[in-house]
């Protein structure tokens, strides 16, 4: 059990992880119960908190990515739904962000259909919503 313990206590020393993703490494190495109590403990502890993984996490990401994305991801990492969106409602603005990633990524608006699919493509890649796309680059043709 204590190996368990330090296990997880190393695993959260790298990064923060999710309580999902604690359960899913450390499922190898001991019984679901011990397990179940190890994270209780380290909740407790104050070690994992699945609120600041999320925090870490959209603060580290939310420059780059749409909010599809980061949702998405945020999900497949076993971040409860309410978390997510408690948490989505203190980014900026979505077009802001995605303007800010394409004057990262293009020199000048497009300049032909091909070129405007092209950095559609690449901001849908990313994670932003059509309508998002389709005012972004309006705003910047104009």
């Amino acid at each position: 059990m204590s190996d368990l313990y330090a296990r997880a206590v190393r695993l959260l020393a790298r990064r923060e992880h999710t309580r999902a993703e604690l359960l899913h490494k450390l499922a190898a190495h001991g019984t679901p119960d011990e397990i179940e109590m190890v994270l209780n403990q380290l909740a407790a502890a104050g070690l994992q908190s699945d609120v600041r993984f999320t925090e870490s996490y959209l603060r580290a990401k939310a420059n780059r990515q749409g909010p599809t994305r980061l949702r998405q991801t945020l999900r497949t990492k076993g971040v409860d739904e309410a978390l997510i969106e408690a948490q989505m409602a203190n980014l900026p603005d979505e077009l802001e962000r995605a303007r800010d990633v394409w004057a990262k990524k293009f020199p000048s608006p497009p300049a032909n259909l091909q070129e405007w699919v092209k950095q559609a493509r690449f901001l849908q890649g990313r994670g932003f919503s059509a309508d998002v796309i389709r005012k972004l680059l309006k705003e910047i043709d104009s």
